[in-house]
């Protein structure tokens, strides 16, 4: 299992999770890009503070055996079900089932506007979060999880850790990310490089550095 004892409690609020939602819905969060048409989903966008007091954010690998975005890194979340409240009321039900995340300890900072997930054809609506009281998280079910992880967004911005993501053979290029182990690219990078962005966080990189997409992450989209 991977996170802090219930008993560490972060620092405050950031000021820039505080404001992320307002300023995601003044602009488009990621230009270019159609309206979601497919079935809804939501993710969990999750921000903390580690024991040394670092910034962070709660990334999955998916299984190598998933039929689809198999091996992939994504946020935790899933479809919206019937039962469901709101789309945080569905990505934090999801992130308990995925990772074991105790939702008593999250505080939810905004919703984003949707986006659509190109190869599945949902639409993805992205909830961002505090983490106030972190407690233990890890893979509850390994078909469907492979790891979790707490990413620094120190590493997220570094510009070394930065490049162009390029599927051969397609018109498709997008942010990715390599750190901690993880290769982040496609939506999930996308989300990440928009919400960098906004936030105020980013630091200037190469987008000219485009490199191929490893062939084992494009098995099923």
């Amino acid at each position: 299992m991977t996170g802090s004892s219930a008993e560490f409690v972060p620092a405050s609020e950031p000021d820039w999770l505080r404001e992320l939602a307002d300023r995601a819905h003044d602009a488009p969060l990621v230009a270019g890009l159609p309206e979601g048409s497919g079935r809804e989903s939501a993710v969990l966008m999750l921000f903390g503070q580690d024991e040394h007091g670092a910034h962070d954010v709660v990334l999955t690998e998916r299984s190598a055996s998933l039929r689809h975005h198999a091996g992939q890194v994504s946020f935790p979340g899933g479809r919206v079900d019937p039962g469901d409240a709101s789309y945080a009321d569905t990505a934090l039900r999801e992130a308990h089932e995925e990772i074991g995340l105790d939702r008593a300890g999250v505080r939810v900072a905004g919703v984003l506007p949707s986006l659509p997930l190109s190869v599945t054809g949902f639409r993805v609506t992205p909830i961002a979060a505090w983490w106030e009281r972190p407690s233990p998280i890890g893979v509850v079910d390994t078909a469907e999880v492979a790891r979790v992880a707490r990413v620094r967004l120190a590493d997220l911005v570094d510009p070394a850790n930065r490049f162009s993501s390029v599927v051969p053979g397609r018109e498709f290029v997008s942010p990715a990310f390599e750190v901690d182990g993880l290769y982040v690219w496609g939506f999930t990078a996308i989300l990440l490089d928009a919400t960098l962005r906004l936030a105020g966080l980013e630091r200037p990189w190469d987008r000219g550095d485009k490199r191929p997409v490893p062939s084992r992450y494009l098995r099923g989209g």
